[in-house]
């Protein structure tokens, strides 16, 4: 069977049961007595390898095995968890995440996971529990046989079994050994398929189908078999193909209760031999075969969804679509959006009911299509956080400091493409301010502070940008510290540093090559600095910056564009500019009166309902020519970013419109307070004003 056509979703799936086992870990963790996480653990777990040993990625398939085995003492409460195991659970987990990463990249998805073997296997053995727990694992172990068992099934198989049952098939366990003179192996196990699926239903293979065919076993292969032949008809039937030595058949009996629950409760389904022999040990390999006889097409599709229907997860309703071609799309869309503002435009010039009606209805239409469509590239972050929680446990025992993470706005919605890139930026960030920033337990109580930093990772939405912040309580950036290293790399004179606000020193971290570390470790001060980080914000269209207070900690900053081309915007007019403001960064609009402008510390603020706000002319601030600003009253635009407000005043307030938001391009560059340009119903050029650069 083909399986390289179901490589893109083996690597979703994946990437989602990693996540998820990840997660549990950690709640596992913080509470050992949760045997529900241990489930879901094992759920994610089982369907990984189920997927793996299909995919044929056995390395895969074994380790989460041998981690199953585990988690089954855990459920089963003979095993307490405690550090160890789960330090040992993650060090498989991340193995299994480099497979995974391995097989991306086009690699064959094998690594040496000898040692995590080895340390499961001493666990699973009893090695560091009670001699109870050790006897109890050993007998269950071999009272299991060497057997496939009803157990071994997934819900889906369970429900075909159960069905097969009602119409008088039985469930065996089929062991083929061929003669030690066999040449031909892979060709006399076809044979032996032939002959089966003529009598019923190949459920499961151990080692895979592919490798029996092939040959790549020893002296023979086990099998679950549907079937409503008698065991000794069965076994002669198989035993007249040529050089088959010796074939055993073991019925299985189940029962109503599906297989996790009789896993949980620790039945275990009785097996009656029926044909003696000796017995193998059989390969952990195992995976699924297509039904090809005894179910047609209908009975597969019913059995599926009856399966589906009785797990505790309804089945997807998604389907994957490649990114390109929703790019392809939304530029499509935005030559759309232009001429429907084209239409708009003539449409108001012609006195014709019927044609207005219709260029509504259509603009209401289109309007629809494009949340969908902008929709359908926007994922929550939430995807990059997760992986956080388990980077900070491995970081506090790596640097023997206390460290608690709290995640804010993990639902903030961004674009792709960001998601793609931003990760590798904020795990240097992180990693940064807890070797950096946060401090030592003991240096925090003799600073008055609690033993455990705390690090906040933080999202949001402001304008057409999203934010995400790093903030930590730790010592801060050390302004002479920064300023010495920086005046020896030639970064600034001793003069520069005088005049320097403790910012903009400490923004100064950011040049190539900086770094204030005393030693080198694992975890940062290998001359790398941030410039790195920089430098990957900037290729993304955003900006990074740094606040500190020394004794009180830092605050890295990140501003990314949404990468949104279509935008809600607020047109107004300034002289005979027509400019537009990206409306959710308005907070609403006011006509101010000329009397309530006053003077603080040299610059205009308002009160705005009591709070006071400093107020900017939009028109002085992009020097448009021969600009007046004396009037009576003035149209006044309130913005915000976060928490802070700041009033625009402009000449007129033109009204609400959707405009396609076009790059200026590398001619004009970068040009303050300008996000970008679009083009209007009537042919004009508009800019786009950034909100968040004239806040800053």
């Amino acid at each position: 069977m083909d399986t390289q056509q179901y490589l893109d979703i083996f690597l979703d799936e994946s990437q989602e049961h990693l996540q998820s086992i990840n997660d549990f870990i950690l709640k596992l963790e913080e509470d050992p007595s949760n045997l529900e996480y241990v489930h879901e653990i094992f759920r994610s777990a089982h369907t990984l390898k189920g997927m793996a040993a299909t995919m044929g990625y056995d390395d895969i398939a074994s380790l989460t095995h041998k981690m199953e085995n585990v988690l089954d003492l855990i459920r089963n409460e003979e095993l307490m968890t405690n550090t160890e195991i789960i330090d040992t659970l993650f060090m498989s987990i991340d193995d299994l995440e480099d497979m995974v990463d391995s097989v991306r990249n086009g690699g064959d998805g094998k690594k040496d996971v000898s040692e995590h073997v080895k340390k499961l296997e001493a666990i699973e053995k009893g090695e560091n529990i009670s001699e109870s727990a050790a006897t109890v694992a050993a007998e269950k172990k071999e009272d299991t046989g060497n057997y496939f068992k009803a157990s071994d099934l997934d819900e889906f198989q369970f429900t075909v079994v159960q069905q097969a049952k009602e119409q008088g098939m039985i469930l065996y366990d089929l062991k083929v050994t061929f003669e030690a003179s066999c040449i031909l192996k892979g060709a006399r196990a076809f044979m032996v398929f032939e002959v089966l699926e003529n009598l019923g239903e190949i459920i499961r293979t151990s080692p895979t189908v592919e490798e029996i065919e092939e040959g790549a076993f020893d002296s023979g292969f086990t099998l679950l078999f549907l079937t409503d032949q008698e065991p000794d008809a069965l076994v002669e039937a198989v035993k007249n193909v040529s050089e088959v030595e010796t074939v055993e058949a073991h019925v299985i009996e189940t029962d109503e209760t599906a297989p996790d629950t009789q896993e949980q409760t620790g039945e275990k389904p009785a097996k009656k031999e029926i044909v003696q022999a000796n017995k193998k040990t059989v390969s952990e390999k195992v995976t699924e075969v297509p039904a090809k006889k005894s179910e047609s097409k209908a009975e597969v599709s019913k059995n599926k969804e009856a399966a589906q229907n009785n797990g505790k997860k309804t089945a997807s309703k998604n389907i994957r679509v490649n990114l390109d071609k929703i790019d392809n799309l939304l530029n499509l869309f935005e030559e759309v959006v232009i001429d429907r503002s084209r239409l708009e435009v003539l449409v108001s010039s012609i006195d014709n009911s019927d044609l207005r009606e219709t260029v509504e209805h259509l603009s209401r239409v289109s309007s629809d299509m494009q949340s969908l469509i902008l929709a359908m590239r926007m994922v929550p972050i939430e995807q990059v956080f997760n992986r956080f929680p388990r980077m900070i446990r491995q970081l506090s025992k790596d640097l023997n400091k206390k460290i608690a993470l709290e995640i804010k706005g993990a639902e903030t919605e961004v674009d792709r493409t960001v998601i793609d890139e931003i990760g590798d930026p904020l795990v240097h960030l992180i990693r940064n301010s807890c070797d950096h920033g946060i401090e030592s337990p003991e240096k925090r109580v003799a600073s008055n502070k609690p033993e455990e930093g705390k690090l906040v990772l933080r999202a949001y939405h402001s304008g057409n940008h999203v934010f995400v912040e790093i903030e930590d309580d730790g010592a801060g950036i050390n302004r002479e510290k920064v300023s010495e290293k920086a005046i020896e790399n030639n970064i600034i004179t001793p003069q520069e540093a005088e005049e320097l606000t403790d910012d903009q020193v400490a923004a100064l971290i950011m040049s190539s090559g900086f770094s204030t570390a005393d030693t080198i470790s694992d975890v940062s001060g290998r001359g790398v600095g941030l410039d790195v980080v920089k430098n990957k914000i900037e290729a993304l269209g955003g900006k990074i910056s740094v606040t500190t207070m020394t004794g009180k900690g830092s605050t890295f900053s990140i501003q990314l564009p949404l990468t949104l081309s279509i935008i809600t915007t607020m047109l107004v007019h300034v002289k005979k500019e027509t400019l537009a403001i990206p409306l959710t960064s308005i907070l609403e609009t006011i006509m101010l009166p000329k009397e309530k402008i006053m003077c603080a510390q040299g610059a205009d603020v308002i009160d705005y309902r009591g709070k006071i706000i400093p107020v900017l002319s939009l028109g002085k601030v992009l020097k448009v020519p021969d600009y007046d600003t004396e009037a009576d009253r003035y149209s006044t635009v309130i913005i915000k970013k976060g928490e802070k407000l700041l009033g625009l005043i402009v000449d007129e307030l033109i009204g609400q419109q959707e405009v396609v938001l076009k790059s200026l391009g590398n001619y004009l560059g970068e040009v303050f307070a300008v996000s970008g340009a679009t083009i209007l119903g009537d042919g004009e050029v508009a800019l786009i004003i950034d909100p968040n650069a004239l806040i800053d």
